[in-house]
């Protein structure tokens, strides 16, 4: 067992190579995992300095060097899950810059074991507490 508390997100190798592509083209990016009624619970990417994020909002991770939020409320109701970031052939989101791509981000989950259930950290939550 790694002496490191388990991650929250993860990607895919599919997912890191249009995330790769899109900052070559975006510059830094943002996730947040939407738990909204637009685009259902899509994970949405945005140029970093293009989204705001909120107080609730709780940061899980990073992936591919970037930062990975969700929301305050939905992040109570799935805190006991991981999280993978892939991508799939689809039209993205409509705000997310995947979209024009003919991929589109897909979130998977699954729920943690109680031994990582037991080895996480609690996350950090809003902008304040940017690393």
């Amino acid at each position: 067992m790694s002496d490191q508390p388990p991650s929250r997100v993860d990607v895919t190798e599919d997912a890191a190579a249009l995330i790769r592509e899109l900052k070559a083209d975006h510059g830094e990016l943002l996730f947040h995992q939407s738990g909204g009624c637009c685009d259902g619970s899509a994970p949405m990417c945005y140029p970093l300095n293009e989204f705001r994020v909120g107080q609730r909002d709780v940061l899980l991770g990073y992936i591919e060097g970037c930062p990975f939020y969700i929301g305050g409320r939905q992040y109570e109701a799935w805190k006991h899950t991981h999280l993978t970031l892939d991508v799939v052939p689809g039209r993205g989101a409509g705000f997310s810059v995947e979209a024009p791509t003919g991929k589109r981000f897909l979130t998977r989950s699954r729920v943690f074991t109680d031994d990582e259930i037991a080895a996480l950290e609690e996350p950090l939550r809003g902008p304040q507490d940017k690393p």
